[in-house]
């Protein structure tokens, strides 16, 4: 049965015959039993995967679908077949994929069941230290020219964009009855926000890879290592936009502060603290730009989940640039 308050997933019955076969080709068994995996917000197909010689692996699909959600399968593989000398160990290992009648799969190590939540402190400083590892790996390293160097100077842009639409009374009228004191405090803070984000679309090497996409539904903790899935949004670039990013999601999922998480990272590898305040203040503006919008086809919990991020990570960024207290945005509504 399908899981109450999720995407729906289609069960393994509805997996093509032929992709089925092709699967047990690949792994070298046919599958005794597969687990409808649930998390993340898309409709993905996922499933564990128990074969019939008791090994596991992870089915990752994309199908025909009406319900107006989009993802990129296509460019997960590409990353996974490319890159994966630079993202092991902290990328489940990649076993092939498969396409049949529409569908299209790729087939990974089993990372087991998710286990980041609840974000304790001793869970987010042992996560902080092994995404410091991962960004070490490659920094300053010379990585596939075909990954995007570009991803993150989108993010300098978002407070910009809010003041030239007139947009930014939408992000106010999130805190309902303190809408007011809510466009007053962005109206004090906006220079100060929009000049620091700018700064993300200079920023230089040296880079590290990115995952581009960590949070808790992407993310499993093996003893002191960090293993991460979801790859498709993977780029080149400075490791303080992944850990600003990482490190507010983290506090918007009711874990440590991201001052914390920042200096457990930070004792693995050094931060640039401009390259920091600029990540910091383009990722809420992100999410400024973000949390008010109307709600995604086939993706009805985003929404949600990006008041909390615009929650976590605006308050950093007052405290991180000296900014009068937010104080509206308790009023933001971060249940459904």
């Amino acid at each position: 049965m399908p899981r109450r308050g999720a995407e729906p997933k289609p069960p393994w019955t509805a997996v093509p015959a032929a992709m089925k076969a092709e699967v047990a080709r690949i792994l070298g068994s046919p599958v005794a039993r597969a687990e409808r995996v649930y998390g993340g917000y898309a409709p993905s197909a996922t499933y564990r995967l128990l074969l019939a010689d008791g090994r596991r692996a992870f089915f990752k699909g994309v199908y025909p679908t009406d319900s107006g959600a989009k993802w990129d399968l296509d460019r997960e593989e590409e990353i996974y077949r490319g890159a994966l000398e630079y993202m092991r160990p902290w990328a489940p290992d990649f076993y092939g994929s498969t396409r049949a009648d529409g569908w299209h799969g790729i087939l990974l190590e089993d990372l087991g069941p998710q286990n980041s939540l609840p974000w304790t402190a001793a869970k987010a400083r042992r996560a902080a230290r092994s995404y410091a590892e991962f960004h070490k790996n490659t920094y300053g390293r010379k990585l596939p020219r075909w990954l995007s160097r570009v991803e993150h100077r989108d993010f300098s842009a978002f407070w910009d964009r809010l003041a030239g639409s007139g947009e930014l009374d939408r992000t106010a009228a999130l805190a309902g009855a303190r809408a007011e004191e809510a466009a007053e405090w962005l109206d004090v803070a906006l220079p100060v926000l929009r000049e620091t984000a700018r700064a993300l679309a200079h920023a230089r090497p040296p880079f590290a890879l990115m995952h581009f996409d960590t949070r808790s539904d992407n993310v499993w903790l093996h003893a002191d290592l960090l293993r991460m899935a979801d790859w498709n949004w993977a780029s080149v670039g400075p490791p303080e936009f992944e850990l600003a990013a990482f490190a507010q999601s983290i506090a918007a999922e009711g874990g440590p502060a991201p001052e914390r998480v920042e200096a457990w990272y930070a004792d693995v590898l050094p931060l640039d603290d401009d390259a920091l305040d600029a990540s910091i203040a383009g990722i809420a503006g992100y999410f400024a730009d973000r949390a008010w919008r109307e709600p995604i086809p086939g993706l009805p919990r985003i929404r949600l989940v990006q008041r909390k991020q615009l929650r976590a990570s605006l308050a950093w960024a007052a405290r991180r640039l000296d900014l009068p207290d937010p104080k509206w945005l308790g009023a933001v509504p971060v249940r459904a």
